[in-house]
């Protein structure tokens, strides 16, 4: 019995694995699914293990297929090594955290090092404001998110991702290699069986990139929608994502204290990710994703 289970649940977890986004959105828990989906190998461990128990060489042979396509599917992501090289920006994004007393701390130590910080969940004259307008000479905010710069910042304007209120922002930043048209934004949340809001915010962010006639264009954010969610797809492409391109591992950023999955996003086009990376923020739930970019 023990055996006939191995193979049935290495069969099942293999198929989720290879042809999750076959799989319906059965009201949005499917794509909560695929946010953990590189979580799933660790049922590969624990089929082998429940094999050698029931002494099946069938259960074990059975158990290894789910692992060998966990490999092709994740494996070029541990064993990636970003390009590195010379790099004209650095940036980064962080949800600071509505409720977090040390938001100042927090963007104090990630921002240091960066050109271009965006932050999201920002309150009204809160610590991580106040702090990033020490640290920077150019600043834009908008409801609960920002960007700070150390070049000039122009042609700024609020946006609406289709949540009837701005929670977002268009600017653009004269770097000393050119402009860069720099979105911040926050998209609705996504929760199992809750993802239309976030959908339609995702939706509404791919037009405004479609219709931005920028040649260098940088999506900054918490996305609330994970690396491996089919949501992703509606941005990348025509976006690249940095962590993918130049990251170390799969930058899981949230939760902050054990991170299981990627909302917080850098993402690009008409510029080349040279390395990309998380970075703690005291206080926050979230982690910082960071990247340096050539121009």
């Amino acid at each position: 019995m023990l055996s006939r289970v191995v193979v049935v649940m290495s069969v099942v977890v293999a198929a989720v694995l290879a042809g999750h986004q076959l799989v319906p959105a059965l009201g949005g828990v499917t794509p909560v699914l695929e946010s953990l989906l590189p979580w799933l190998g660790v049922a590969v461990p624990l089929l082998l293990a429940a094999a050698a128990v029931a002494r099946s060489r069938a259960a074990a042979a059975a158990a290894l297929a789910p692992g060998v396509v966990w490999a092709v599917m994740f494996g070029p992501t541990l064993l990636r090594t970003p390009p590195g090289g010379p790099h004209d920006l650095t940036v980064g994004t962080v949800n600071v955290g509505v409720r977090n007393n040390a938001s100042g701390d927090a963007v104090r130590a990630i921002a240091q090092d960066l050109d271009l910080l965006a932050a999201q969940e920002l309150t009204t004259g809160g610590p991580a404001a106040k702090q990033l307008d020490t640290m920077f000479r150019y600043h834009y905010t908008v409801s609960t998110v920002g960007l700070w710069s150390r070049y000039p910042i122009s042609d700024t304007r609020p946006l609406d991702v289709g949540m009837g209120w701005p929670r977002a922002l268009r600017a653009v930043v004269s770097t000393p290699k050119g402009k860069v048209t720099v979105y911040v934004m926050h998209l609705a949340s996504a929760r199992p069986g809750h993802t239309a809001s976030r959908d339609a915010s995702l939706a509404h962010a791919r037009r405004l990139v479609d219709a931005d006639p920028s040649r260098r264009l940088l999506l900054l954010g918490d996305l609330n929608t994970a690396t491996t969610d089919r949501g992703m797809h509606g941005l990348t492409p025509p976006l690249t994502d940095a962590q993918a391109v130049a990251g170390d591992g799969f930058g899981f950023t949230w939760p902050a204290r054990f991170p299981v999955t990627r909302p917080d996003h850098i993402l690009y086009r008409g510029m080349t990710a040279t390395e990309a990376g998380v970075a703690p923020a005291t206080g926050s739930d979230h982690r910082a994703a960071v990247a340096s970019l050539r121009l």
